[in-house]
């Protein structure tokens, strides 16, 4: 019985109720664990990330002086949520996705929303994902964010909060998709026994929204991925989601703009480009209008989106809704635009550009989780009941500089979930990260990417920090 030494301690586990007793829709799956010897598992374990090593599915770490490409860590056992818990996150994740579409629809014309005095002008003006460049510009078919991925949490009592939104080029929904393709064979006899909702229409769904971009009147629409190339990050995703959806990978060195349209050489000469699904960052899209020193982009791009004569996924300008200190005001937003009260819940946060809660972030500094505003991958972050001294007193130098940049949080103690070391099961703090399409409705892909903190004791799952991930599984 693998899991007989196995406690779950004063932590919500997601497989487990109590030490012995796992939760109903886990019970199958604890079954057959139970019923493999630790040298099989082992042997699952070392198969299943061969199989993902020789499938490719690499990302970069450009701060690692050992070598910049990885194989990303992968831990056998699945999270698993059951339908019915699925089902109001899947509800509170549509609810936000449709207001925070709204938002960018207002931010960038109206305004109502700064007029009205339900988020400060000053935060949104000072947000560097906010760009004048796209004011007044209007995005086919109305939407901002197309492919999102809003990482959420749960708390030692079993709460679900949304840490936090990500709009610009959320990465991730290879390693899903991937996952669960290597999960079925790990496990197949499980697969034949419980009714696990399945993730492989995610590139179908996604090719559906982009074609629901286009221009009208066109009877075969061509769609590209665009990628800055091969050393960035999720490169392996770039190709891979190209690949699943049938489209062709571009770096803007094969885009030229001609005759007002966007062209993508090939082999017989310029054909037009109809909608980008990009993964380059806003500045460097354009050096026309953004950063004029990006080779990556393509020169005179925003002139053919602002014509209409091309649509961008997701459409530049959406990383205003990524700022950390602007996610803050997310529920205010729901109750603005949609006349509703939030289905997730944010986790609670402090602002400091306020005084008063600057005073209580930099006299708390040893009990929360500051963040700056703009950044992602688990930098620009203090974890406080694990830094240092020096650590903490560095960050309130920084706070006090720069308040407008940071955030603070308490620090959650994350749920877990067995996760196998060596010969034995630990515990281990995992996120989950949906992906969310917007197309002609709002899609949630069923599970997510779960990752988790493989660093012992770490809070932190980030893969750029030393984080792995595990297939999420939606049952009945």
């Amino acid at each position: 019985m693998q899991f007989d030494q196995y406690n779950p301690g004063d932590f919500y586990d997601e497989l487990f109720v109590t030490k012995g007793q796992p939760r109903p829709e886990a019970a199958l799956l604890i079954e057959r664990i139970n019923s493999l010897s630790i040298e099989e598992l082992q042997q699952r374990q070392q198969a299943a990330q061969n199989a993902l090593f020789k499938l490719g599915v690499t990302f970069n770490v450009y701060s690692d002086n050992q070598g910049t490409e990885r194989i990303l860590p992968f831990d056998i056992i699945p999270r698993i949520l059951s339908n019915q818990e699925w089902a109001w996150l899947e509800r509170g994740l549509k609810q936000r996705i449709h207001a925070l579409n709204l938002f960018l629809t207002d931010i960038y014309s109206d305004q109502k929303i700064l007029k009205d005095s339900i988020i400060p002008r000053a935060l949104i003006e000072s947000a560097s994902g906010f760009l004048k460049a796209c004011i007044g510009l209007t995005p086919p078919q109305g939407i901002w964010c197309h492919v999102t991925g809003t990482d959420l949490v749960r708390d030692r009592n079993g709460q679900w909060y949304v840490l936090e939104d990500n709009l610009r080029c959320p990465s991730g929904v290879s390693y899903v998709l991937e996952n669960r393709r290597v999960m079925k064979t790990t496990f197949p006899q499980v697969f034949g026994r419980m009714n696990i909702a399945p993730v492989d229409d995610y590139a179908s769904q996604l090719l559906d929204a982009l074609l629901n971009l286009a221009p009208p009147g066109l009877p075969e629409p061509t769609v590209v991925v665009l990628t800055p190339g091969m050393y960035n990050s999720a490169y392996f995703e770039h190709s891979f989601l190209a690949q699943q959806m049938g489209v062709e990978l571009v770096e803007g060195r094969d885009l030229v703009v001609a005759d007002g349209y966007l062209q993508m050489r090939t082999t017989k000469g310029l054909k037009r480009v109809d909608v980008i699904y990009r993964r380059i960052d806003d500045d460097f899209i354009d050096p026309l209008t953004f950063r004029a020193d990006s080779m990556l982009g393509v020169p005179g791009l925003m002139d053919v989106y602002r014509a209409g004569r091309l649509a961008i996924a997701n459409a530049p300008g959406t990383g205003v809704a990524d700022d950390k200190v602007i996610y803050s005001y997310v529920p205010q937003m729901i109750r603005y635009y949609l006349g509703e009260d939030q289905i997730l819940p944010n986790v609670p946060t402090f602002l400091c550009w306020e005084s008063e809660q600057q005073k209580h972030v930099l006299n708390n500094l040893d009990q929360l989780v500051v963040k700056a505003a703009g950044e992602s991958g688990g930098y620009g972050m203090l974890v406080g009941p694990h830094a240092t001294p020096e650590q903490r007193a560095e960050f309130a130098g920084k706070i006090q500089t720069n308040p407008r940049n940071y955030i603070a949080q308490p620090t959650l103690c994350l749920s877990r979930v067995p996760t196998l070391f060596g010969d034995r099961f630990e515990g281990c703090h995992v996120d989950l990260r949906p992906y969310i399409l917007y197309g002609k409705e709002i899609y949630v892909n069923p599970g997510g990417l779960t990752r988790v903190a493989l660093r012992r004791g770490s809070l932190v799952v980030n893969s750029s920090q030393g984080g792995g991930s595990k297939d999420t599984w939606i049952v009945d």
